[in-house]
């Protein structure tokens, strides 16, 4: 493959600077979360400078970020925003929205739906409660952490436990002992999840099954002191019916143990 530091300037190949780019996008996935310029130029077979730049232009896209190890870069968050986008063609984002419209209106909360990413869940639609004074909301787009309720909700379910591991590996080892416990407890169930930060947000979330297998997280949010993070209460109970509702027009079953 010819490679010239010329074709990353502006006045290059402007189609070849578009392939190049997507040939390094392409590269990660749930077993390469995060690469430096050098990995990507060595599995490209491309000259280092020239992938440098190609990926220095994508930080400055927002299409990847700085990843925490010196010299890496991740995934950003315009392209984690128009990968939501993507995945919402499928088939449960045309049914959520009213289930969720309903879910809103009976418990006065955010209701949130999110798909699985390539390294966690994905927010692909938000209902909110435009009669609440102080709303909680989160935006589409948002990747969230392997610590929320949704991620939970999905760890439970998947069948490559290998992967699951991997993931988990990256948090301190309270925390992630803390997240298998509970994602032991969530799998094989459609039980709820829980999970709350350190701003005093707190979330519940359920899954939702199509004919194969788990497919969305369904989940509310709201303040700690509105939303009590109690399995038995009034909003778990609807949350957890929503889910269930869903799941049966998407085809699928409650899981068996």
């Amino acid at each position: 493959m010819p490679d010239s530091p010329d074709d990353a300037r502006p006045g290059g190949t402007d189609i070849q600077a578009v392939d190049r780019a997507a040939q390094i996008l392409r590269l990660f996935g749930p077993e390469t979360p995060e690469l430096t310029a050098a990995e990507a130029a060595e599995r490209l077979d491309l000259n280092r400078t020239t992938t440098y730049r190609y990926c220095t232009s994508l930080v400055s896209a927002g299409l990847l970020e700085r990843g925490t190890a010196a010299g890496t870069f991740v995934p950003g968050a315009l392209l984690l925003q128009l990968g939501a986008f993507a995945i919402g063609r499928r088939k449960v984002i045309d049914l959520a929205p009213g289930y969720m419209r309903e879910l809103c209106a009976a418990t006065g909360l955010t209701t949130v739906l999110s798909l699985w990413g390539s390294t966690g869940p994905i927010v692909s639609r938000v209902e909110e409660d435009p009669t609440r004074t102080v709303l909680v909301t989160v935006r589409v787009g948002t990747q969230l952490s392997l610590v929320t309720a949704q991620a939970k909700v999905f760890l439970a379910h998947m069948v490559d436990q290998l992967r699951v591991d991997r993931m988990l590996g990256s948090l301190p080892d309270d925390t992630r002992a803390a997240v298998v416990r509970e994602i032991r407890e969530l799998s094989g169930t459609d039980r709820i999840a829980m999970g709350a930060d350190d701003q005093g947000v707190h979330a519940m979330a359920a899954p939702v099954f199509d004919e194969f297998s788990i497919c969305a997280s369904l989940a509310l949010i709201a303040t700690n002191d509105v939303l009590p993070l109690d399995p038995a209460s009034a909003v778990a109970t609807d949350l957890r019916n929503a889910a269930r509702a869903l799941s049966k027009a998407m085809g699928g079953a409650r899981p068996q143990p």
